[in-house]
């Protein structure tokens, strides 16, 4: 069953990666660390669409597969070209700035990063302003209807998120 607390903890994880990429001045071992964090960002959102759509994820780390897996089971995000052209990288990412000394993220690869991920989350409604798709009070209210009662008052990051749960049945 989808729990939203993944796509929760994606929107950390990115936080977390702008924060650091913000404050960085250059050292290229804090880099990595906010390289990390949008990998793990990513990943969640990926894990989350995919098990909003009753898939058992597998272990994994590799942004490809988890693509090519939210597409061939019409999981309800939409990839953007940047996320498809890069998914390699990022997966690098997740291992390389932990197990790796030697390997650091160019600056450069980061500052094209930060916004191109902000963008996939944005497209996908994974923020804390109303998607656009909810803005229509008939299809938010037909969300509603979706929810246990004691989970519709809920703020509007999860009801973009349980948007992408029920995207099909509305």
């Amino acid at each position: 069953m989808c729990d939203i607390r993944l796509f929760q903890s994606a929107q950390k994880d990115y936080t977390a990666a702008e924060m650091i990429w913000q404050s960085c001045q250059n050292d290229e071992m804090i880099l990595n660390i906010a390289a990390y964090h949008l990998q793990q960002s990513v990943e969640k959102i990926l894990k989350g669409a995919l098990e909003c759509v009753g898939v058992t994820v597998p272990y994994t780390h590799k942004i490809s597969k988890l693509l090519l897996m939210v597409t061939d089971n019409s999981a309800n995000l939409t990839i953007t070209d940047w996320l498809d052209d890069h998914a390699e990288m990022l997966s690098e990412w997740e291992t390389e700035t932990r197990y790796n000394m030697d390997f650091l993220v160019e600056k450069r690869k980061l500052d094209r990063a930060i916004p191109e991920i902000k963008k996939f989350m944005d497209i996908n409604g994974i923020r804390d302003t109303l998607r656009e798709e909810l803005l229509d009070p008939e299809k938010k209210e037909k969300l509603l209807l979706f929810l246990p009662e004691g989970k519709r008052n809920c703020t509007d990051f999860e009801l973009n998120c349980y948007y992408i749960m029920f995207k099909k049945k509305l």
